[in-house]
């Protein structure tokens, strides 16, 4: 009776931690968006990897988690920093300042189906019918979520374009992460790109925003936000998530992810008061069970965990 019952707390534990995660990424949204009010988003994008770093190398020192990286990996974790944060956080960042939260979780949410298609033509990863069919099922859902009736996009074009950009390069971060998995824990690795991404930005954030930040009167509740982004999303949702993960393993883990652009509606009601249509709520739950089907059974294991991981070190 004892040991059942340390077996259930165990398991209360880990969906615990699995929906905390799922709720931190969706905040990540309206964090941004509150944080948008003063900063610029490479500021944003900036200051939260810093604070980031600093976090995640500490966490990993107390674990004695650091591990050498080899020779022929380093390219790797280069081309990875490249796709996730730096392209990813310019094309989610930007855009996040053109649509609303709920708008960018929505589209953000089918990075899998993009990798699904991507492993499909790259490694010719085999697909089922169902996988296929989740694939056209989220893209219709997609349609009718951005769509207005008379067929005009009812949200601004260049803050689609932005999150388009967002999702393709995640695609790419998905692929190369599918080769670093099986020998790096999923927190080294981004650690690791944390910190090279914050060298990529910093040439940026000088360049463009450093002006504008410089010259402003700081207070806390300014910083609050980015904060939050730092601290509850990029490395307390991480860690959990990567917890659940090890624990309950990738494919039910995952599954719980779909939820986030649900999250993130309701979070923006409440804070932002963004309002849903019943044209958004039918695209958005056409997307979700699409992204459910597109993941039925269709990938190999690293691949698997590469997507799992993919968009969430936002």
């Amino acid at each position: 009776m004892i040991g059942r019952e340390k077996v259930v707390n165990k398991q209360v534990r880990t969906y615990i931690a699995l929906v905390l995660s799922m709720v931190f990424w969706a905040l990540s949204y309206i964090w941004f968006k509150e944080a948008n009010r003063t900063f610029y988003p490479l500021t944003i994008v900036f200051i939260r990897l810093v604070f980031a770093v600093v976090i995640m190398t500490t966490f990993l020192l107390i674990t004695g988690k650091f591990v050498p990286i080899s020779k022929s990996d380093r390219k790797l974790f280069l081309m990875l920093a490249v796709f996730e944060p730096f392209l990813y956080f310019i094309g989610e960042s930007f855009g996040l300042t053109y649509v609303s939260a709920t708008v960018c979780s929505v589209l953000i949410s089918t990075i899998p189906v993009f990798s699904t298609v991507g492993a499909w033509l790259i490694f010719r990863e085999k697909l089922r019918a169902i996988n296929y069919a989740g694939v056209i099922i989220s893209f219709t859902g997609v349609i009718i979520f951005i769509l207005n009736p008379n067929g005009s996009l009812s949200f601004n074009i260049k803050g689609l374009g932005f999150l388009l950009l967002a999702v393709l390069t995640a695609v790419g971060y998905n692929l190369t992460l599918s080769r670093l998995v099986g020998d790096y824990s999923p927190v080294f690795i981004v650690g690791v790109q944390n910190m090279i991404g914050a060298v990529l930005f910093l040439p940026l954030f000088l360049i463009l925003d450093a002006r504008h930040f410089f010259s402003t009167s700081f207070t806390f509740s300014m910083f609050r936000p980015i904060l939050e982004l730092a601290v509850f999303a990029s490395c307390g949702a991480f860690i959990l998530f990567a917890f659940s993960v090890k624990k309950m393993g990738i494919s039910k883990s995952n599954v719980f992810a779909n939820c986030i652009p649900v999250f993130t509606a309701i979070f923006s009601f409440i804070i932002l008061g963004e309002k849903l249509t019943l044209q958004n709520v039918s695209g958005m739950a056409v997307v979700i069970a699409g992204l459910i089907m597109s993941q039925l059974d269709g990938n190999g294991k690293s691949l698997s965990e590469a997507m799992a991981f993919t968009g969430k070190t936002a």
